[in-house]
C-alpha cells in the first residue's frame, strides 16, 4: 500500500511539475528587482551612482580644478577585486562606475590596461595600411592623474530560517603622480532573507 502511495505521489509530481508555464515581463534596466538573494545588478547600479556621487562632491576635486584653470582631472579605473563569498561579475560594476563617473561631465577617462592594448595594436596596424593623413600616431596617449580601484568584500550569517547578507564595497582614488590617496569611499548594503519552511 506504501509503495503504491509513493508510486503515486512521485508520478503526480512529475506531472505537476512538467505542466509549470513560464512568463516573461520586460521591464526597464533600472527598474529595482530582487529576483535572489544574492549581489545583483540593482546593487551595482545604485551603489556605482552613490559612490561616484560621493567622490564628485569632496575637496580633491576643487582643489584640483584650483590648480589646473578649471581642467577636468583624468581618471583611470585599476583592478577592483572580489573578496566576497560569492561569484560576482566586478566587470559590470566597473563599467557602472566608468558611466556615472564620464556621464557626470566633471572627470576624463583613459582606456585601461586591457583596452590600451587593443588600440596600440590598431595604431600599429594604422601605420603600415591607412593612409598617411588618416592615420594615428604613436606617443599621442593622455597619461591619467587619478586610479580609482576598490574591493568588495561580504559576510554571511545564518540563523534557521533566516540569514543576513552583508556587502561592503570601497574605493579608493590615488594620486598617481605623487602615491597619494585623496578619497575613500564605502558603501554597505545588508539583506535579510527568511525562507520558507517547506519549499518545492
Amino acid at each position: 500500500m506504501k509503495k503504491s502511495f509513493l508510486i503515486i505521489a512521485v508520478i503526480l509530481l512529475t506531472f505537476l511539475s512538467g505542466c509549470q508555464t513560464f512568463s516573461t515581463q520586460r521591464m526597464g534596466s533600472d527598474t529595482v528587482t530582487d529576483v535572489g538573494n544574492k549581489w545583483n545588478d540593482t546593487d551595482s547600479r545604485l551603489v556605482a551612482e552613490e559612490m561616484i556621487g560621493d567622490v564628485l562632491d569632496r575637496p580633491w576635486l576643487k582643489k584640483y580644478y584650483k590648480h589646473h584653470d578649471g581642467e577636468n582631472p583624468v581618471v583611470i579605473i585599476g583592478s577592483v577585486k572580489n573578496r566576497s563569498h560569492e561569484h560576482i561579475n566586478v566587470k559590470t560594476f566597473i563599467r557602472d562606475l566608468e558611466r556615472v563617473l564620464l556621464n557626470s561631465g566633471q572627470v576624463e577617462f583613459v582606456a585601461d590596461k586591457s583596452e590600451r592594448q587593443e588600440i596600440r595594436n590598431e595604431r600599429l596596424d594604422q601605420a603600415s595600411h591607412a593612409s598617411e593623413e588618416t592615420a594615428k600616431s604613436a606617443g599621442e596617449e593622455i597619461g591619467a592623474d587619478f586610479m580609482l580601484k576598490g574591493e568588495l568584500n561580504s559576510i554571511l550569517n545564518k540563523d534557521g530560517g533566516k540569514s543576513i547578507r552583508f556587502y561592503q564595497v570601497t574605493l579608493t582614488l590615488i594620486d598617481l603622480e605623487k602615491n597619494k590617496k585623496v578619497w575613500i569611499g564605502e558603501k554597505k548594503i545588508k539583506k535579510l532573507i527568511k525562507q520558507s519552511r517547506f519549499s518545492f
